[in-house]
């Protein structure tokens, strides 16, 4: 995102936590945290924009206090401290999770929204508060929704990065019976800069790419790895099962979880999303998922995770 805030023209400052990788250059770094936001009201006010991306995405039992330190209260505080730095507009990355599944066979919108009690997953129940701390914010606000983000650079890997390394290394043997949203993260970054200027404060806009079957999408990058294809689809209270095994491991050893919990259970739904709003008002047009996969799996190889 910072590359493409480059190229179309903007002075950038980017906020790095202390000991982290440097952003590229052209970009003044910030040496800050989300969770101490009031330290970064004079640091933004040479600024108009604000574009806030960072958040903690683990599917580890250990994160979830911190995972909403971040998502939630550093969100809140971040754009408390833009309203007292004078930034005219800013741009929050939320989720897809947050509008929930599809229903009835459509596609789910932005007119829809995910129960906040009984939440599959405390990281998109964390996103899920985080819309509703942007949306009471006094600085004029877009919120964006992307589904699943694919490409290269998916350094830490993200979950969705590590599925397909996962593929790379044979490890997808089943599938469970739901299906996800896939969109190239290049169009993802373009987005919230057109946003910036596009966008309508407190509307929130889908950035959805492709539904497709976990089976088809495993299919597809067994294919991509040189690798079997995976080989029957997984009962789903067996997969809660293990599932539920590798959390009590993880909780004991503060390990990110080989077989998430979380995503077990959302793994049966079909989170099929809709970008219809962001095509008309943001000029939202993603390119083809297909190339954004063989994009991320040349990344991954090239770089050695796999």
């Amino acid at each position: 995102m910072a590359r493409e805030l480059l190229r179309r023209g903007y002075e950038v400052r980017g906020l790095v936590r202390n000991g982290s990788r440097r952003p590229p250059d052209g970009v003044k770094p910030v040496i800050g945290d989300v969770r101490s936001a009031g330290l970064l009201v004079e640091q933004m006010r040479p600024c108009r924009f604000l574009i806030h991306c960072a958040a903690l995405y683990s599917f580890a039992p250990g994160h979830r206090r911190e995972m909403w330190r971040t998502n939630v209260t550093g969100t809140a505080s971040l754009l408390e401290a833009a309203r007292l730095a004078g930034i005219e507009r800013a741009v929050v990355t939320s989720s897809s999770a947050t509008v929930g599944p599809a229903h009835d066979g459509r596609p789910a919108t932005e007119a829809s929204w995910s129960p906040q009690t009984g939440f599959e997953s405390h990281y998109h129940e964390s996103k899920l508060a985080q819309e509703r701390a942007a949306l009471a914010a006094q600085v004029p606000t877009v919120i964006l929704l992307p589904t699943a983000p694919i490409g290269p650079e998916d350094r830490r890997p993200t979950p969705t990065g590590r599925m397909i390394i996962d593929a790379m290394r044979g490890r997808l043997v089943g599938w469970l019976r739901g299906g996800l949203n896939l969109v190239p993260v290049k169009d993802v970054a373009k987005a919230h800069i057109d946003a910036l200027t596009a966008g309508r404060p407190n509307e929130r806009y889908l950035l959805a790419g492709e539904n497709m079957s976990l089976r088809r999408l495993f299919e597809q990058l067994a294919t991509l790895s040189g690798r079997p294809p995976p080989r029957f689809e997984v009962p789903y209270p067996l997969a809660l099962a293990l599932a539920a095994v590798d959390e009590a491991r993880c909780r004991l050893t503060g390990r990110e979880p080989r077989i998430p919990l979380e995503g077990v259970r959302m793994g049966r739904e079909l989170m099929y999303a809709s970008a219809e709003k962001a095509r008309v008002e943001l000029g939202f047009e993603p390119g083809p998922v297909q190339a954004a996969l063989e994009a991320a799996v040349d990344w991954f190889r090239r770089n050695g995770y796999a």
